[in-house]
């Protein structure tokens, strides 16, 4: 009788029998079923670890600046930290048709013009990827493809072909000999991985491994999928809606938290240069419970629009936001309450961050405030209006970083009136801007009350 074990979804590691949580990594209802794997063979697929490097002292390495290719995407680039590096290896995920293929197809074409590139697809077949390369208007004419789910003839392949920049689409496909359970196991993706990592590693090869995110959005398979590649990108975006955003979560090369915003037209994705106007609505008249923050997403300043409807709600009034944290929310009521006497525990309240995009940082806190008071008093804020800052339990506005690079990018855009942190406030005034220095949140709301 063939012996099995229970391996973790989470984490890799296997357990004899199963457990309602995972012993190593504490994680719940984690533990999947599966033959156990022989121990022939083991030694054999990792000799290649066995040959070590002399210990060095840190200071004489010689360790120069990475060089870097751009794809022809700049957003793409943006999120990667300038462009791909000889011998990383990028893991991207999404949600099924947001563009993942789309985009990397494209920036094979563009990167085939100076490099050999190769695009190993396990999920279609070399004509499906012809079709879509003339529906994108791409030549492919040094583009190599290869229809592959097998990982020793994909290894075999990239040692014939010596690409300098290849893509796996995807990892859960792809299978070794090696192993007998199926492809997409956690057992099978690690071990792929780890594979064709560490070929990344020797040849110098820039490798992106595609991967499928689960029902909660997560990337799919084990959590150490995501230690073994330097970059995770995140491929966002509503299926409905044009726009696309690709979030940088890890980065080894650059900075996180980055965001690349791209477009979805007939001829693939394209970049957006002015990402602020996505997230700004265009509102002929100002009207109530809206009000326009300044978030930092990575390196780059964005406009973002924050919207309230506050609505009698009864004796069970709800709390509800979309791209904010709610329990933050909660907590933002209840300071206005406290310290600005603004009540709303009879009301319903709901806030959005508008164009999908989903805000972190407590920067946005004295915007969210502001919009909820808007709304119910039903007096719009100023035109030409922006706010940024995070409330305390006190009721204290506390500074937000790189605070000067917010209000240049305000005033670039037109915005004529700021209410920020004192701590923010700049010493030299910026043309047409009119800054509001406040240390309290009932100093914001008597501004506000004033304009």
């Amino acid at each position: 009788m063939a012996k099995s074990v229970f391996t973790c979804r989470e984490c890799g590691g296997t357990s004899p029998r199963w457990l309602g949580k995972c012993p190593h990594c504490e994680a719940w209802n984690t533990l999947d079923e599966g033959p156990a794997e022989p121990a022939v063979g083991t030694k054999n697929r990792f000799q290649s670890l066995a040959r070590s490097l002399p210990v060095a002292t840190l200071s004489e390495i010689d360790a120069a600046d990475v060089q870097r290719t751009p794809t022809g995407q700049e957003e793409l680039d943006r999120v990667l930290g300038g462009g791909i590096v000889p011998g990383g290896v990028v893991l991207i995920g999404g949600d099924p048709g947001i563009g993942k293929s789309t985009l990397l197809l494209q920036a094979l074409d563009a990167l085939s013009a100076q490099m050999k590139v190769l695009y190993v697809t396990g999920e279609e077949s070399g004509a499906q990827v012809a079709l879509r390369a003339r529906r994108l208007g791409l030549s492919g004419a040094r583009v190599r493809v290869q229809a592959e789910i097998n990982l020793e003839r994909i290894q075999a392949t990239m040692a014939a072909e010596q690409p300098a920049f290849c893509v796996i689409d995807s990892i859960q496909t792809v299978y070794s000999d090696q192993l007998t359970s199926a492809p997409g196991s956690v057992a099978q993706v690690r071990e792929c991985a780890a594979q064709l990592t560490r070929v990344a590693k020797t040849s110098g090869c820039s490798l992106v491994l595609v991967g499928h995110v689960t029902r909660e959005g997560a990337l799919a398979g084990p959590r150490v999928l995501e230690h073994i590649v330097d970059t995770v990108l995140y491929f966002e975006g509503d299926t409905h809606s044009s726009f696309r955003l690709v979030r940088a979560i890890k980065n080894r090369f650059g900075a996180v938290n980055e965001i690349g915003v791209f477009a979805m037209t007939e001829k693939g994705l394209k970049g957006v240069s002015n990402p602020s106007a996505i997230f700004l609505s265009t509102h002929g008249q100002p009207v109530p419970g809206s009000c326009v923050l300044v978030t930092l997403e990575g390196t780059r300043p964005l406009l973002v629009e924050i919207q309230a409807l506050v609505d009698s709600g009864g004796p069970s009034p709800r709390r509800l936001s979309v791209g904010l944290d709610r329990d933050r929310l909660a907590m933002l009521l209840a300071v206005l309450h406290r310290h600005a006497g603004v009540a709303c525990m009879d009301q319903d309240v709901f806030v959005n961050a508008v164009g999908g995009v989903r805000i972190g940082e407590p920067a946005a806190d004295l915007a969210v405030l502001l919009a909820i008071q808007s709304s119910l008093r039903g007096k719009p804020l100023p035109r030409g209006f922006i706010a940024f800052g995070e409330v305390g339990l006190a009721g204290e506005v506390r500074p937000a970083p790189r605070g000067q690079e917010r209000l240049r990018e305000a005033a670039k855009l037109g915005f004529g009136i700021a209410v920020v942190p004192r701590a923010n406030a700049p010493k030299k005034a910026f043309e047409g801007l009119e800054i509001h220095a406040v240390d309290r949140i009932e100093q914001a709301m008597d501004v506000v009350r004033g304009l």
